[in-house]
């Protein structure tokens, strides 16, 4: 559910003072993460990388306060529900956006991800959710890249995680993770404890 509240009775008050009408308001910040956990269990169960790393997000995302609030239209909104953004691949060679709902239950939420998305990717139609926190992502896996920068729109303020290829190692399966997110949202510091807290999310993944 979405429910407006006041920025002033929040801990978010001044930066919305601050950042509300910035030009650009929008923060990326760049880990590499250790995902070694994710791409062994991935090869155990048959679940999709990707899909696993939304979860990891998700999990880390419900725990997170500041990933419950959104600015939007110069008014700040409290979620109490969070949602992954993700971008598929669709027949027709083209891209549409979908929302999966997050769940604590890893199964339920594989099952969401391959049914939404293959459906998405037949009927070449974006599939959006109302009432959730939207956490957006998008992964370039053809490629390793150092870091993403997203595109800045007052379309779209929610926060974004996006990564390309992971790179294997002898001991380790290393992958940067650009993370970007509205100052109103979050500060950096609040941002680089969500990434942290997103690592050992990963390393505790059973």
């Amino acid at each position: 559910m979405k429910t407006e509240i006041l920025p002033q009775e929040t801990k978010r008050a001044f930066a919305f003072e601050m950042w509300m009408t910035a030009p650009m308001p929008m923060v990326t910040l760049v880990k590499t993460m250790d995902v070694s956990r994710l791409t062994r269990l991935s090869k155990k169960t048959g679940v999709k990388f990707n899909t696993l790393m939304c979860w990891c997000i998700g999990k880390t995302a419900s725990k997170t306060e500041e990933l419950h609030l959104l600015p939007e239209n110069g008014k700040l909104y409290q979620y109490d529900q969070i949602a992954i953004n993700v971008v598929v691949r669709n027949r027709e060679g083209g891209i549409n956006s979908c929302d999966i709902p997050y769940s604590e239950d890893l199964q339920q939420f594989n099952r969401d991800y391959m049914e939404l998305t293959i459906k998405v990717a037949a009927e070449c139609q974006s599939s959006f959710l109302d009432g959730y926190m939207i956490v957006g992502t998008s992964a370039m896996i053809q490629t390793e890249l150092d870091c993403v920068v997203n595109q800045y729109t007052d379309k779209f303020l929610n926060p974004m995680v996006m990564w390309g290829k992971y790179r294997k190692s002898w001991f380790k399966t290393l992958l940067p993770v650009s993370f970007q997110f509205h100052h109103v949202q979050m500060d950096g510091g609040d941002a680089a404890r969500f990434l942290e807290r997103l690592q050992q999310t990963i390393i505790a993944l059973q």
